[in-house]
């Protein structure tokens, strides 16, 4: 299925090369396994978003490479596609923008007839045929009636679609200019999360388990060397992240590096422009109708 990857380094602009294209399971190799598309966004140096994306894998389109190679920001939102829902263009591509947010979806759910009466006005938003850019419509119009709380407002829009929808996995990553949130949701599909201090030569940060209301700050104790693999491109990636700290979100450990932790099912962090990290699980049950994720379609490309 999809693979997510979301990386905030606070207010400090870095390239992400090393965890796109030159860690051991960086989203380059996950595409081999996800082939039905590849995005990289990010906000430039205004705030506006930039999204770099296209209906075609990964590991076989030069643009992805280049944009992981080039891009330079304080938050990333990356993905590669399995489709399931959608066929396979440019506005079913992830990551979306919307009202100033990036976003990316990892999992899927049904009956989006349901949802688009749920989103009124909202549903104008949505440019493709995804359940995702649905989701994240629902997460805008819910943020919106939260008072702009972005955690509030995916709390809220994965707690709907979780009590009316069939469910597989609402997984999610969502980023500002400087802010991060991450949701798991339910246990069914992976999401992991490696806090990292400046320093190549430090270890790396081992966040707590996600007990309900629990804060993370910046110290921490825990885990192994730095960043485990060089290659030519990673020049682009360092020394950018071996002088500041950042966090990571992904699918899959990207390394060996130690420190990564399994966010708990229903989990929601988010790490704020100083790289404060709040977690709490938000969703401690499963969706009223959890089915599995709908088998890959080979012709949504036609």
């Amino acid at each position: 299925m999809c693979r997510l990857f979301g990386l905030t380094a606070g207010r400090q602009r870095v390239h992400a090369t090393f965890w796109l294209l030159d860690a051991p399971d960086s989203l380059l190799a996950q595409s081999r396994r996800n082939p039905d598309g590849c995005g990289i966004g990010y906000f430039d140096g205004t705030g506006a978003p930039v999204l770099d994306k296209q209906p075609e894998p990964g590991f076989a389109d030069p643009e992805f490479t280049r944009a992981a190679k080039e891009a330079t920001a304080a938050t990333f939102v990356a993905h590669v596609r399995w489709a399931s829902t959608g066929g396979r263009t440019m506005a079913n591509t992830h990551p979306f923008a919307m009202a100033g947010r990036i976003m990316a979806h990892n999992g899927g759910f049904g009956e989006l007839a349901q949802l688009d009466a749920q989103l009124g006005r909202y549903r104008e938003l949505v440019r493709g045929e995804t359940d995702s850019e649905r989701y994240f419509a629902l997460i805008t119009q819910q943020t919106d009636a939260c008072g702009g709380d972005v955690a509030a407002g995916i709390a809220a829009a994965a707690r709907w679609i979780a009590a009316r929808l069939p469910v597989s996995s609402l997984n999610t990553v969502v980023t500002t200019a400087d802010e991060l949130w991450a949701l798991r949701y339910p246990g069914a599909h992976a999401l992991h999360v490696l806090q990292r201090p400046a320093g190549a030569s430090r270890p790396a940060e081992a966040m707590t388990a996600g007990a309900a209301g629990s804060r993370v700050g910046s110290g921490g104790a825990g885990g192994g060397p730095g960043f485990h693999a060089r290659s030519g491109t990673s020049s682009y990636h360092l020394p950018g992240l071996r002088d500041v700290p950042c966090v990571v979100v992904a699918s899959e450990a990207l390394d060996g590096e130690d420190g990564w932790r399994m966010l708990a099912p229903g989990e929601l962090v988010h790490v704020r422009a100083d790289l404060s990290v709040e977690s709490a699980v938000v969703l401690p049950g499963d969706p009223a109708r959890l089915v599995p994720l709908p088998a890959h379609n080979p012709n949504l490309d036609t």
